[in-house]
């Protein structure tokens, strides 16, 4: 893209009162030097001025910078007032079935009860979405990886987000609804600013207090290791610890109602998918170990 093309681009923000800066041409990185590189001199006489603290609506700026090279534009969302969520792809190295950000923030609505309103959404050359949200009122929301979800990050003061216009090896940043950004909700940003609390421990079901020996251990590990599981590996811990008490399912040490119960309660509101997701994942995991192991002979 040429650079009128791309300054008529850059202008777009400022008409709407965000801050930008240059990125490198055809990438993701900000223009010009690092902080460990910075001379100290011209514009960071008095200390490395970084991204967010470059960035500017001053047209006659912007103006100067991309008519000098085709720069990629990046918004500096702190500035702007923007809380941006940003929605990414599975992993081509991550399990088939694994949930991309767009069905983890479907998930975390669907456990708060609550939906999005529509808001200015871009698509990325990956796929991915960046839903742009302003900032409540009295908040200074900062950016985040991961407290919403796996494949969830924010962008909010200290962050920025590659706008419109600009384009990579891999595509162009496009514009899918071009409204006006709603205020990021409040059950949302309660979400953002609420320190998550500590999953390590969780109760099994009441016929696992009185059980001892090696079958209660072996349940109560497993069930702790799901609910202490990071974002990512959820899945995989959950699914895993199904087949292994299947076996003692199959063995007659556990029935099968206290390990679905156990199991479902320790991934209970700590995941990013629904509760009928989870069962399903359980119920998969006892079928196919049961399915595979001996089962005792009863007399």
């Amino acid at each position: 893209m040429t650079s009128l093309a791309l300054l008529a681009w850059a202008l777009e923000p400022v008409r709407r009162g965000w801050h930008v800066f240059p990125l490198r041409p055809g990438e993701k990185r900000p223009a010009g030097h690092s902080e460990r590189l910075c001379p100290g001199t011209g514009r960071c006489a008095k200390g490395h001025l970084k991204p967010e603290q470059r960035a500017t609506t001053d047209r006659d700026l912007i103006v100067s910078a991309w008519t000098a090279q085709p720069y990629n534009i990046g918004i500096a969302t702190g500035p702007s007032g923007l809380l941006v969520v940003d929605l990414d792809v599975r992993k081509p190295e991550e399990q088939e079935g694994t949930p991309d950000g767009v069905e983890n923030l479907s998930a975390l609505c669907e456990r708060a009860g609550q939906t999005l309103p529509a808001t200015y959404q871009v698509r990325t050359p990956s796929g991915g979405q960046h839903l742009y949200f302003t900032q409540p009122a009295g908040m200074r929301l900062h950016s985040t990886a991961g407290r919403l979800g796996h494949h969830i990050d924010t962008r909010g003061w200290g962050g920025y987000v590659v706008a419109p216009g600009s384009t990579t090896p891999n595509g162009t940043y496009t514009v899918t609804d071009d409204q006006p950004p709603a205020v990021l909700p409040e059950w949302l940003s309660r979400t953002l600013t609420t320190r998550p609390q500590s999953q390590a421990h969780y109760a099994t079901a009441n016929s696992m207090k009185s059980r001892s020996g090696y079958s209660a251990a072996a349940l109560r590990s497993e069930a702790n290791n799901v609910a202490a599981a990071a974002d990512g590996t959820r899945n995989a811990v959950l699914l895993r610890a199904a087949r292994a008490m299947g076996r003692l399912v199959a063995s007659g040490d556990l029935s099968r109602t206290e390990v679905e119960e156990a199991l479902s309660r320790a991934v209970a509101g700590n995941g990013t998918q629904s509760q009928c997701y989870y069962d399903d994942v359980i119920a998969r995991g006892l079928d196919w170990s049961i399915a595979h192991n001996p089962q005792r002979r009863t007399a």
